[in-house]
């Protein structure tokens, strides 16, 4: 006889109380799957970023401009390859709603300097040639169904267009990208300083920038030049503030807050939470079946062998609520992405996400188990067949 048949029958004795359980294992680990992978993806986000690209930004704020010529400045520092000016255009189609990251660049040099954007339609060289294109990420192209060749208009919000604050700039879509590294999203769009530029100002009243990003030459140490940088400005008229890529984006990362700690707290309590619901949920399970286990015991099987009945009972829950989580987490996955691409690009729930939930899912039913098996161990045959239900 084997006793791996009674496992369903005595959970679907009740199975009100068994698809309950199994939901909150479900909620709790896909919960899991989810919180841990934002902390991932925050990490990630850092640490892909390379160190031979430098950003520069005022040393008051991220939002403070720096003059125009400042880019032709640190242009002559020894070791710096190239310098690419970038300017937050902040920016909506048709809708504020409709709102994501649009910034005006040096088109040549962000191409040269970004082997992460790889160009799936259309062309960089397209995008470089022409005054009024730009590029955009996958995610853009698929949200307005925007194809190589169509007109993006962008109406500034920061930067009204000079013909009139409902004027569109209007942006001819010359590629769209994906992205080849966690650390960049596939929701900005880029277009031409140039363009930015002349269309704002007249040519002896150039706008500032924003911030400009500093490609270090391979033989060189890039701390010598963010030194060098830094101390160029040490005088103003703006000093600035010189940070490899990486330590740029674990900084933006600690605008969250401590998220690490935060999200960690959350997933920590509901899996503690969880995991007495479902040690609950076996020791009554334990007492409903005192008189099976007597029945068994007195047809001759082991304590060992009666107590593993309850602890595949345990673990055939925590095993269908565990999986439940993470397929559920891993459908919704590309849902994730889409809300959360604007701030935290590379959004991924990773190979080692899935692995710590699974271990997690036997362990929850290895502890809700054992102790109502162990609880059995100690009932006579006389004891459990005179219990009553």
């Amino acid at each position: 006889m084997s006793l791996l048949r009674l496992v369903p029958r005595q959970l679907l004795r009740h199975p009100l109380r068994t698809l309950l359980t199994i939901g909150s294992l479900t909620v709790a680990i896909f919960l899991l799957c989810i919180l841990r992978s934002l902390v991932t993806t925050l990490d990630a986000t850092a640490t892909t970023a390379r160190n031979d690209r430098l950003w520069v930004q005022s040393a008051v704020s991220l939002f403070v401009g720096m003059p125009a010529w400042y880019p032709d400045r640190i242009a002559q520092v020894d070791g710096v390859q190239s310098v690419a000016r970038w300017q937050w255009f902040g920016g909506y189609y048709q809708d504020p709603s409709n709102f994501f990251a649009q910034f005006a660049v040096d088109p040549q040099k962000v191409v040269d300097m970004y082997p992460e954007l790889v160009v799936v339609e259309g062309s960089a060289d397209a995008f470089v040639a022409g005054r009024n294109c730009c590029m955009i990420g996958r995610g853009i192209a698929n949200d307005f169904g925007w194809k190589v060749g169509d007109i993006a208009p962008i109406t500034g919000a920061l930067f009204p267009h000079p013909d009139g604050a409902d004027k569109a700039w209007e942006l001819e879509v010359a590629a769209i990208y994906e992205p080849g590294a966690r650390n960049f999203d596939d929701r900005t769009l880029f277009f031409h300083w140039k363009l930015f530029e002349e269309t704002l100002t007249t040519p002896e009243d150039s706008p500032g920038v924003g911030a400009m990003v500093v490609r270090v030459k391979d033989d060189v140490d890039p701390s010598l030049v963010m030194g060098a940088v830094d101390d160029l400005f040490m005088d103003g008229p703006q000093r600035v503030q010189t940070t490899t890529e990486s330590e740029f984006q674990a900084q933006f990362v600690s605008m969250f807050g401590n998220i690490p700690f935060f999200v960690s707290a959350i997933g920590g309590g509901v899996l503690a939470a969880v995991l007495l619901a479902c040690i609950n949920t076996m020791l009554m399970a334990a007492r409903e079946q005192r008189r099976e286990v007597g029945v068994l015991k007195a047809l001759g099987f082991s304590d060992a062998k009666v107590g593993s009945v309850l602890l595949m009972q345990s673990l055939f829950l925590t095993l269908v609520g565990g999986g439940m989580g993470m397929l559920l987490s891993k459908d919704i996955e590309p849902s994730v992405v889409a809300a959360t691409s604007s701030f935290m690009p590379g959004f991924l729930i990773e190979r080692e996400t899935y692995l710590m939930a699974f271990i997690i899912t036997v362990l929850a039913g290895v502890l809700a188990g054992l102790l109502p098996a162990w609880s059995t161990r100690k009932l006579t045959v006389v004891a459990a067949l005179g219990a009553r239900d």
